[in-house]
């Protein structure tokens, strides 16, 4: 029989994707106070690879992506992807998001992104909300699998986040003190 051990806390990181006139200054300010302290925040880059949001959001969407100084429990996901919807909610006019916001965690084997969409690939984990294995860690690198998103298979993207896991590997030995 194998022991059950409660794992290693993991590193919260949140995408955004927003619209020209989203106010996503206030948003982060809001992600702040609930989540903690934001440890590191990307550049604003351009978000073109899928039409998905457009109907939505508009044309010519950015991204940023953001990270949080305090580690969390891996079953914490659930709360906070219901959290950041109800933050979604906060910042649509009429019903219509001008900010998407992507909880996820960084984990040392893997990067897990939450969703309220099933699929074959997604175990659920409670509420409404699923658990994405999007991208796996091994040979000092992260992997994209069949189903990565367009946006996370790119070079750019997985640098950025191996940047955010190197920091949370270093917190993590901080952990033990």
């Amino acid at each position: 029989m194998s022991e059950l051990i409660e794992p290693r806390p993991v590193k919260l990181f949140i995408g955004l994707i927003y619209s020209q006139d989203a106010p996503v200054d206030e948003c982060i300010k809001g992600l702040e106070a609930a989540f903690g302290e934001i440890d590191y925040m990307s550049e604003e880059f351009p978000f073109n690879f899928t039409s998905y949001y457009e109907k939505e959001m508009g044309k010519e969407l950015q991204r940023r992506i953001l990270s949080f100084r305090k580690l969390i429990k891996r079953n914490e996901l659930v709360d906070i992807k219901i959290s950041t919807n109800q933050i979604e909610k906060t910042f649509s006019i009429e019903g219509k998001r001008r900010i998407n916001i992507d909880p996820g965690y960084i984990a040392p084997e893997h990067l897990i992104l939450s969703t309220g969409k099933g699929y074959y690939h997604r175990p659920y984990l409670g509420r409404g909300v699923y658990a994405d294995l999007t991208l796996v860690y091994k040979n000092k690198e992260f992997h994209t699998l069949e189903w990565t998103y367009p946006d996370y298979r790119t070079e750019e993207m997985k640098q950025l986040l191996k940047r955010i896991r190197e920091k949370y590997m270093t917190d993590l030995g901080r952990e033990k003190e």
